[in-house]
């Protein structure tokens, strides 16, 4: 669901109709305090496998051997990441996300398969759904939590 801007080929998605109905899992909505769910098994094993994913292309994205961090000088902001030397620089370059996820490595798919046990376990489903079968059962749920406001 969204809007369109300009000659109708640019999509503008409306937050209220678009991401704020997702029905997340029960007690997991991203507009709870943090610490509200830092007790929760699904919310800890869900953040311990996107850490985990998250790391996981870090490296391969920015191997530490070609390099080095530098802190923000601005507070609150993430480390910078420059090459160790003229090699790496043109190294780093090909390292991208679209090359990451083309290359089909194990380790990738072994993550993201975690990772989505993690949510399914979250959402009380079968670990041998369908994808479409869990886009209806997110569909529903939607619909369900729309009739229940």
């Amino acid at each position: 669901m969204c809007t369109w801007l300009g000659k109708g080929n640019d999509p503008r998605y409306t937050p209220t109709t678009t991401f704020e109905t997702f029905p997340f899992p029960e007690g997991l909505s991203p507009n709870m305090p943090a610490a509200d769910y830092a007790d929760n098994p699904y919310a800890v094993a869900i953040a311990e496998a996107a850490r985990h994913l998250n790391e996981q292309c870090d490296n391969w994205l920015n191997p530490p051997e070609w390099v080095k961090r530098e802190p923000e000088v601005v507070e609150g902001y993430p480390d910078r990441l420059m090459p160790v030397n003229d090699h790496a620089a043109k190294k780093l370059k090909e390292r991208t996300l679209t090359k990451l996820y083309n290359k089909h490595y194990q380790w990738l798919i072994n993550a993201h398969s975690a990772l989505d046990e993690a949510v399914i376990a979250a959402y009380g489903w079968a670990t041998d759904l369908s994808n479409d079968e869990m886009l209806k059962q997110l569909l529903a749920l939607n619909m369900e939590r729309a009739n229940n406001e």
